[in-house]
């Protein structure tokens, strides 16, 4: 979805002609249980065209295969003998047990939810999320700095703006 009724909050290039209560009307359609069920919600700016016809090479899409592909490979292992073949698919009820955080990760979920008033759903989405950033990073245990990205990427409840 667009930031705002018009589609240029945020942008450089051009002015946002929405006030804040025009835009909090806007996100307010999607209702906090819909938003729950959507793992990531992240802005993204738009790319200037100098940016997309540019010579400057990014990350080649073979080294992010192998990240994906070894991380598919531990979540397999992990899996093995359960009903799940990915983080995405955990239910609700083994979260704990298969998205295990240390205790800073533990207490950054825990401020977050108290200043972002998360619901159930919420925190075990973060903590699915979190759970993949470790298994792209190679890591085995889902620390703090993996449950701060997975926070960063709900940006509407970030905002305060999910109801």
């Amino acid at each position: 979805m667009n930031p705002c009724p018009c589609g240029f909050r945020g942008t450089r290039t051009n002015d946002c002609r929405c006030d804040d209560a025009a835009v909090a009307r806007y996100v307010a359609k999607l209702s906090g249980p819909l938003l729950d069920r959507i793992d990531l919600h992240i802005d993204v700016a738009r790319v200037p065209f100098d940016d997309m016809v540019g010579k400057r090479a990014g990350e080649p899409s073979a080294a992010i295969r192998e990240r994906v592909e070894a991380a598919r490979a531990v979540q397999r292992e992990r899996y093995a003998g359960t009903a799940f073949h990915t983080n995405a698919a955990v239910a609700g009820s083994a979260v704990r047990r298969f998205c295990t955080l240390d205790v800073g990760a533990t207490e950054l979920l825990r401020t977050a939810s108290a200043k972002g008033h998360l619901s159930a759903r919420a925190l075990d989405r973060i903590a699915r999320v979190a759970r993949t950033i470790a298994d792209l990073a190679g890591a085995a245990d889902v620390t703090t700095s993996h449950v701060a990205e997975a926070i960063g990427y709900r940006s509407l409840e970030r905002r305060g703006l999910a109801a």
